[in-house]
């Protein structure tokens, strides 16, 4: 059945295109005007793709570690038809959406993708993407928007500082006042404020935005539910293998030592400078900081070295403005946004584990070891380290999904659980399950764009089906705040102490209670 409904969707849209209109197939360069002046895309396929629009002022010299600034208007058409500069970092060779730009500190650009010939008030989809971090940008071809604009979305990604660039408290900065530490939430504010005030030119409703991002973009999700600085920005939200507890990346406070003996984000930003030679922490220091060339900043800090680098990078941190707690804490108090929400995790997702040995890796369960023992190795078979990666990603990703929407759904919010459980043909019986961010292509529809459908070698009718039913899902929650659609399994919301999700597996689409329950249950804090 899936292949016929994938196969009559094709038609359609093979049908669609045959009878477009010659105007639009061969529809002429599209102007748009946007509060900072005009900016000119390209018209292909039906859609007007905009990219590289400046959404701030290059955060370079003097604004490098300040809050983005208003874009200086321009006279004339500006050139919309390339992408900005990804933001500065350190590449990661065996990144999963490798970037298509050279990084660069003038990097605050965002992308549009929208149907050519539409009505007004079109239902608006953000990305944010991930990368721990220090790594990620708006490039990678499997983040095209083209398939949720051909479902009739305008569709946005940005880019944000990653790195150093994006979180640093050095103790002049903090000194200075406002709002300080957490640039990259900065930026991500700034996009959502530049698509309240301009999508509307494009089509797009700014009361029907929808946010979505994996990874550190999940996370960054889970931020802006959470921030008070991001309140009325959006009005949707889906997080991708975000975690949504204190566990994976805990957060320390700006400028104080932290409850679990955490370093400050000062102290790092200190101990930085001087790794780089700068001694001291006023206005001199920082003025040479400034000065440092942007590879000095980056320092070699990316996902592959980032835990090795902990001393002299913070990463996210409690400002007391953006970030006024931990993510965790504000769903435990019910002082997240009330939003509809989709939240789920990888079959195979990431995880840490904490302990090197089997007694390691039980310990923490106390009385209940040998149920865990069980329910991490039911045959009793497999090795130390399988059973400390289950452990770690049911820790660090699954459970907090479950957290996560279990909260939304006891605030009386929709709020819809899964789990991506598919693996593309060609990859079966090389990889364990579905691997941290392999869901991405499928919620794009662009596998043969991915590493996890091996760049589109062997891609099958299955593994096509599977990118539309996913896509579809998505775009039904961007659209309405309920994935459900015509053609599509039943996908039930969770309740507040119950495990409904919907899990994308190599059979289909299968909504269930979450067979990993008793795994939850085992990792859940006691506290709720």
């Amino acid at each position: 059945m899936r292949v016929v409904r994938w196969l009559g969707t094709l038609l359609t849209v093979i049908l669609f295109l045959a009878v477009l209109p010659a105007a639009a197939a061969n529809a002429p360069s599209p102007v748009i005007q946007i509060e900072s002046g005009r900016v000119q895309g390209v018209a292909k396929e039906g859609l007007m793709v905009f990219k590289g629009i400046p959404y701030a002022a290059p955060p370079v010299g003097k604004l490098r570690w300040q809050p983005p600034q208003r874009v200086e208007p321009w006279a004339g058409v500006r050139s919309a038809v390339d992408y900005g500069h990804d933001c500065m970092q350190f590449l990661f060779p065996n990144d999963a959406a490798p970037l298509r730009t050279t990084p660069s500190e003038d990097c605050l650009y965002l992308n549009v993708w929208a149907p050519l010939q539409h009505a007004q008030d079109l239902p608006v989809l953000v990305w944010i993407y991930g990368g721990g971090f220090v790594n990620g940008g708006s490039s990678p071809a499997v983040y095209s928007g083209a398939a949720f604009a051909r479902q009739g979305l305008v569709f946005v990604s940005f880019n944000y500082r990653v790195g150093r660039f994006g979180f640093f408290a050095f103790p002049a900065l903090v000194k200075q006042g406002g709002l300080v530490g957490n640039y990259a939430f900065m930026d991500q504010i700034a996009a959502l404020k530049w698509v309240q005030q301009n999508i509307a030119a494009f089509g797009g409703d700014p009361h029907q935005v929808t946010i979505f991002g994996e990874s550190a973009g999940g996370m960054s999700v889970n931020f802006l539910l959470t921030s008070p600085l991001a309140r009325g920005l959006f009005d949707r939200a889906m997080i991708e293998s975000g975690g949504g507890r204190d566990t994976i990346l805990p957060s320390p406070p700006l400028d104080h030592p932290g409850p679990r003996g955490q370093r400050s984000a000062e102290q790092d930003a200190v101990a930085f400078a001087r790794r780089m030679g700068i001694q001291g922490e006023g206005a001199a220091a920082l003025a040479a900081l400034r000065k440092l060339p942007a590879e000095k900043i980056t320092d070699g800090l990316n996902m592959a070295s980032m835990f090795q680098q902990r001393d002299v990078y913070s990463g996210p941190m409690i400002d007391g403005k953006l970030m006024v707690q931990p993510p965790e804490e504000v769903f435990k108090q019910g002082g997240e946004a009330k939003v509809p929400v989709v939240v789920g995790a990888n079959s195979a997702d990431l995880g840490f584990p904490r302990a090197h040995t089997l007694a390691g890796l039980l310990a923490p369960f106390g009385a209940q070891r040998t149920e865990a023992l069980a329910a991490f190795d039911p045959g009793g078979d497999t090795s130390v380290t399988a059973v400390g990666r289950r452990i770690a990603m049911v820790r660090d990703m699954i459970e907090p999904a479950r957290f996560v929407a279990r909260h939304a759904a006891a605030a009386g919010e929709p709020a819809y659980e899964y789990r991506f459980s598919y693996v593309a043909a060609s990859m079966r019986g090389k990889l364990p399950g579905a691997p941290h961010s392999s869901e991405i292509p499928y919620v794009f529809d662009t596998i043969g764009k991915s590493m996890w459908a091996n760049f589109g070698k062997s891609i099958t009718a299955h593994d096509l089906a599977m990118a539309r039913t996913v896509n579809e899902y998505w775009a039904n929650f961007a659209r309405t705040g309920d994935p459900n659609g015509p053609g599509l399994p039943r996908w039930s919301r969770i309740t507040p102490d119950g495990n409904e999700l919907m899990n994308f597996t190599e059979q289909g689409a299968k909504p269930e209670i979450d067979p990993w329950k008793v795994r939850l249950n085992l990792v859940e804090p006691s506290q709720p």
